[in-house]
């Protein structure tokens, strides 16, 4: 039996706006939000789509998520945007990361996907980390399967186990 190398009072969290539209979507989160509970504490929130939000600009849109994102951020959080202005990671750097971000204590470690718009300068304010997943623009509900294959492999990678080949 391997033993985890994380602190098990910390939560990872994966929180995203609106509801996931596609079967084989909400069936590959499931399945690798199930195996990252053999890690770690894991908690995947779908956050409500902000109402009458197509009459919006896109940046009042923005600001309108952020204010959904503020009601379930705690304080302790660690926020991480996953936004393609963020920094780019192999999947055993994503590890490394993953790690230190861990290592920084915080209670909950938060991972974000906004809008089709993106994220709101308060959102920028208040996140402690930005994360791309490819230079590639990619639907905010596809990468919800993308980001939790990712988070799983770098579970199995810190851990020694057998899932990720170089």
């Amino acid at each position: 039996m391997q033993v985890s190398i994380f602190v098990s009072a910390m939560k990872i969290v994966f929180a995203v706006i609106g509801k996931t539209s596609e079967p084989f979507i909400r069936e590959g989160s499931a399945l690798f939000a199930k195996r990252l509970g053999h890690y770690h504490a894991f908690e995947q929130l779908e956050l409500p789509d902000v109402k009458g939000g197509g009459k919006l600009t896109p940046q009042a849109l923005k600001e309108a998520e952020e204010q959904v994102f503020r009601k379930y951020f705690q304080p302790g959080d660690w926020i991480i945007l996953l936004d393609e202005k963020g920094k780019e990671y192999s999947s055993r750097g994503f590890a490394q990361q993953i790690q230190k971000w861990m290592n920084a204590g915080p209670k909950r470690l938060v991972f974000v996907v906004g809008g089709a718009f993106g994220f709101s300068p308060g959102m920028y304010e208040l996140a402690n980390g930005k994360l791309s997943m490819s230079k590639m623009t990619t639907s905010h509900q596809l990468i919800r399967v993308v980001f939790l294959e990712q988070l799983y492999r770098a579970m199995t990678i810190l851990n020694n186990e057998p899932y990720h080949n170089d």
